[in-house]
């Protein structure tokens, strides 16, 4: 791909920090958009914020994706080839406490996206998306052929309608689109309300952890590094419409239009146990753990099949829960100066 000038919404964030840093590294511009709302703590966000600015080829924009004219005049002046969608309202258990957060950033917002790349034509939009699309489903691993139409969250429901979205902007005015079903993305400079996180730093303070389903729970988690190396391979990969596409026989991950659903995971789940008693082992100190119910709005299991991946760009995450635990410890207590 030729050196180019790409849109990362949400590059504030924990995803678009680290892929902001490898797309400069390989020469392009970035263009970073961010409304540094206060979801998790702000500090974190600036920090992350001024790592980047450091860097020749990035240009940081303070903007909401509420705002249509602001995005259509920064569509209009910087004109970028690829956007790559990271800005939402995350959290399964706040959409059960605030539902209108997530119907503003997560459905008017990429609304906003999608008409701007409409008007401002791009080569690809990539977006994210979730596991938490397949929702009550049992089979597993999660696969982009089954059906998603069983959410347990609104957060769930709002990234299901982002790929409706997407899909329809696609066939009507041929936006090459591809979504991303993240699964458990984590690592340094991650987000606070993620339970690595806040189990870390409750480890380290000698508070208790709160251990959901008694433990009996299984996570995809996915390492940070390998989550930037399958986008940023994906990103001049711009799906192209299949005139003969047929649902009884054809992917659903795929289409008639320049359409594609791609699972992005470590498709090796680990129950939160073992993930404890590795952060544990890291940390170099036992968690006071409080075993509680099932959360409402949780899954009980997460796991990717990740093949059509495999098949389309080779990926293949290489990181195990003991090396990027590893590294998301030595992280967070260089960062918040802990010695001990």
């Amino acid at each position: 791909m030729n050196q180019s000038t790409i849109l990362i919404t949400g590059a504030a964030g924990f995803i678009g920090m680290h892929l902001t840093n490898r797309l400069t590294s390989l020469g392009h511009a970035v263009l970073g958009l961010d409304n540094l709302n206060d979801y998790y703590e702000l500090q974190l966000k600036k920090d992350r914020l001024q790592q980047l600015e450091r860097l020749d080829n990035f240009t940081f924009i303070e903007c909401d994706l509420i705002d249509k004219n602001k995005l259509d005049e920064i569509f209009e002046q910087y004109r970028p080839q690829y956007v790559i969608n990271l800005a939402a309202q995350a959290g399964v258990r706040y959409s059960i406490e605030n539902p209108y957060a997530y119907l503003d950033s997560n459905l008017t917002g990429f609304l906003n996206i999608l008409e701007a790349c409409r008007h401002y034509p791009v080569q690809h939009l990539l977006y994210a998306s979730s596991s938490s699309v397949y929702g009550g489903n049992k089979v597993a691993p999660f696969s982009t052929n089954h059906n998603v139409d069983h959410p347990v969250s609104l957060y769930a429901a709002t990234k299901k309608s982002n790929e409706l979205m997407a899909h329809t902007y696609s066939h009507l005015y041929g936006i090459p689109t591809t979504g991303l079903r993240f699964f458990t993305v984590y690592g340094p400079w991650g987000r606070p309300d993620m339970a690595y996180f806040s189990f870390t730093k409750n480890i380290i303070e000698g508070k208790s952890i709160k251990v959901f389903n008694h433990g009996k729970m299984e996570r995809d988690f996915t390492y940070i590094d390998d989550i930037v190396e399958g986008i940023t391979k994906l990103i001049p990969r711009a799906p192209e419409p299949n005139p003969e596409w047929d649902e009884s026989t054809d992917e659903l991950g795929a289409s008639f239009a320049p359409y594609r659903v791609y699972n992005i995971g470590n498709n090796q789940p680990v129950q939160l146990m073992k993930f404890i008693n590795v952060l544990e082992e890291k940390i170099g100190k036992e968690a006071n753990k409080q075993y509680m119910e099932m959360q409402p709005g949780d899954v009980l299991r997460t796991y990717a099949d990740v093949s059509e991946l495999e098949r389309d760009i080779d990926f293949k995450p290489s990181t195990s829960i003991e090396e990027g635990l590893g590294k998301f410890v030595d992280w967070y207590k260089e960062y918040y100066n802990i010695t001990n």
